[in-house]
């Protein structure tokens, strides 16, 4: 990729030249050639995001939360973490959030208020997030966006009131089979038209609604 020779002045940093060397839809990455505040010759890597992070933490009338789970792979281990997602340059932050409180929990807040705006990872990335506390509380369905490793919460009913859309699995159905006696942190394994599907118990609710 081309790279941009003029120096540049950066704080207390001096940039010689910077290359991007990586480019997706979420991040692009850059190699620079720097001299420190030291007056030392260096080179230093950037991350730019182009999205900004979302965090909520949902809190109900007796101060309980809500996290969620999910197999995070650039960590390669299973995560448990607040509601958060994306937010594409140009939307606003609290819109997102409330996305994805609903997606991931089901749940919408009527009271919302801006925690904190913070930089991650600051020494090596750009990325600037922005957490939300969400207070009067409503449960309806997840709307959870088709991408692997999302949490679901699912309900087995009578064949009469099946409806995937309200997470309503008849009980009739291939994953309501599988899930049926299984506990706290069992593989669900079944055989979808898609193939082989697999997934884990991270809650179960015994609830009547």
């Amino acid at each position: 990729m081309e790279e941009n020779k003029k120096p540049v002045k950066v704080g207390s940093w001096q940039r010689q030249s910077t290359r991007q060397v990586y480019d997706n839809p979420w991040i692009s990455v850059h190699h620079d050639e720097v001299i420190t505040p030291g007056g030392s010759q260096g080179i230093y890597g950037r991350v730019q995001f182009k999205n900004k992070a979302v965090g909520i933490i949902p809190l109900d009338e007796e101060n309980y939360t809500w996290i969620v789970g999910q197999y995070r792979y650039s960590l390669q281990e299973y995560a448990w973490e607040i509601p958060m997602g994306g937010s594409p340059e140009g939307l606003d932050p609290l819109a997102t959030a409330q996305r994805e409180l609903r997606e991931e929990t089901g749940l919408t807040a009527s009271t919302w208020h801006q925690l904190l705006r913070l930089h991650t990872s600051n020494s090596v990335t750009d990325e600037e997030g922005f957490v939300f506390l969400a207070k009067d509380l409503s449960q309806g369905p997840q709307d959870l966006e088709d991408d692997a490793g999302n949490t679901r919460h699912y309900r087995i009913v009578g064949p009469d009131e099946f409806d995937l859309g309200q997470g309503k699995l008849s009980m009739d159905s291939p994953l309501a089979k599988a899930m049926l006696g299984k506990r706290l942190d069992d593989e669900i394994s079944f055989h979808s038209p898609e193939g082989e599907k697999h997934f884990y118990v991270t809650g179960i609710d015994y609830g009547e609604n």
